[in-house]
């Protein structure tokens, strides 16, 4: 498989935001959103087997200093991208993670069918909004798919994109079926190639609409630099 970067952090976003986290950052995306912050990880990547892998968020998880008497190691283990579900070897290594005894989670774009993943494991999903420049790349299948231990999350521009993401969840009676629904604001580039939706205006559109979602704000990003690598 092909890795961009494997490193530990807090988990940034979601229910479980602010829990140290070891993230498998998987090379390559066949989605170009025009808000992407990670788009360093189109391309390029070290090839690393499934084995390479667990060792190395083994030796990051400090599991072995903990069975040793030191500090706990971390658990929990995110798989993300890019787009993690277009390498075939994300289902082993989601299956061994496990067996090891991490928590696991895997983050996806929604384009790609979630079914084949292990139901142990929540599925992040996101799905595009109108103003992502990827509308309508939700594969349908994953309705049926997504289960009490999974999150959906739709990441705002406009309040076109809030419309659109009331909508879905409406429609599709989502907070019924998922753990969580995110509204998440997109965050301002830092280079200026596109505006931010500011927090406070997300939060008034859905405190007008009485929405049964959660505002999801990305804890990294005012921690580090937005544009920092492996954080």
């Amino acid at each position: 498989m092909v890795i961009t970067e494997i490193f530990a952090s807090i988990q940034g976003e979601g229910t479980r935001a602010g829990l140290l986290c070891i993230f498998v950052r998987l090379t390559g995306c066949n989605l170009r959103c025009t808000w992407c912050d990670t788009a360093y990880a189109f391309h390029g990547g070290t090839k690393m087997s499934v084995e390479e892998v667990l060792r190395r968020v083994e030796e990051l998880s400090g599991r072995k200093a903990a069975a040793a008497g030191a500090a706990p190691g971390i658990p929990l283990v995110e798989i993300t991208g890019g787009e993690p579900l277009l390498q075939e070897e994300v289902y082993p290594l989601a299956e061994q993670l496990l067996a090891a005894g991490y928590t696991v989670l895997v983050e996806t774009s929604g384009e790609r069918f979630i079914g084949r993943l292990p139901r142990q494991v929540p599925r992040i999903v996101d799905v595009k909004c109108p103003d992502s420049g990827e509308p309508g790349t939700f594969d349908p299948q994953n309705l049926e798919a997504l289960g009490d231990r999974d999150e959906v999350k739709f990441v705002i521009a406009t309040r076109r994109d809030y419309e659109f993401a009331r909508d879905f969840t409406r429609q599709h009676r989502l907070a019924e079926r998922v753990h969580e629904v995110f509204f998440s604001p997109v965050a301002e580039d830092p280079a200026g190639k596109w505006p931010g939706l500011s927090a406070r205006t997300l939060t008034e559109w859905i405190l007008q609409d009485r929405l049964p979602v959660r505002l999801g704000l990305q804890l990294h990003k005012f921690i580090w630099d937005p544009a920092t690598k492996g954080v």
